[in-house]
């Protein structure tokens, strides 16, 4: 199980972006560059599709592969309530070999992206993952290399947190907090709902490029 949140960011405020989350998450970035294949279930899999996604970390020395199936999200009065999105979602390392196995299974390449960018990981209340990333398509079959960006000029931004059914009420409740550092740059909420880039981003940015000491809050 997982909490998420997501929102945008104009490409030309994510140096400020960079700078506040050095100060909140008091931890260096990681570089970020992830090849990511969408696999659906073919007809043979059942009545119901299943949907796979294969990530291909480029970013290390030799390239690793992660297997990851997000479920559904948590439904009821209390998660309407709520501004972070809940759900199931697995993963497990896989070998270089797992795509010719879905493959050989019944699944099909739907889509394919490249994510590049950087990462925050940290413990604040909870451990957290702050992903901000250009999303790129390629012209050819998994060619990385020749990526275009989907939307030029404007980044995604995620904040991603591990959770159980004892525990996700915390992790909820400090992701929100966290989130609120960020509302000046950029509003976060759950995956699908957009809210476009917020008024005071600008200003904001201006001001912390200004300062650019980057302090742990």
């Amino acid at each position: 199980m997982e909490c998420v949140v997501q929102g945008i960011i104009e490409t030309q405020h994510v140096e400020a972006l960079e700078i506040l989350l050095q100060g909140l998450c008091g931890v260096q970035r990681e570089r970020l560059k992830v090849h990511e294949l969408c696999l659906r279930s073919g007809p043979n899999l059942g009545l119901v599709a299943s949907e796979v996604r294969l990530l291909c970390d480029l970013e290390q020395p030799e390239p690793t592969w992660t297997v990851r199936h997000v479920g559904g999200a948590m439904r009821g009065a209390g998660a309407e309530q709520i501004s972070v999105l809940v759900r199931n979602m697995v993963e497990s390392k896989v070998s270089k070999n797992a795509l010719r196995l879905f493959y050989s299974l019944g699944y099909r390449l739907d889509h394919e992206q490249l994510r590049v960018g950087f990462a925050f990981h940290f413990q604040r209340g909870a451990q957290m993952t702050v992903t901000v990333s250009s999303i790129n398509k390629m012209l050819k079959l998994h060619a990385t290399d020749d990526a275009v960006p989907v939307t030029p000029g404007i980044q995604l931004v995620e904040v991603t947190a591990p959770a159980s059914s004892e525990n996700y009420n915390e992790v909820v409740s400090s992701m929100s907090s966290f989130c609120e550092y960020l509302a000046p740059l950029l509003h976060l909420s759950k995956p699908g709902v957009s809210t476009g880039v917020v008024p005071t981003a600008a200003a904001a940015a201006a001001s912390l490029m200004l300062d650019g000491s980057g302090t742990t809050l």
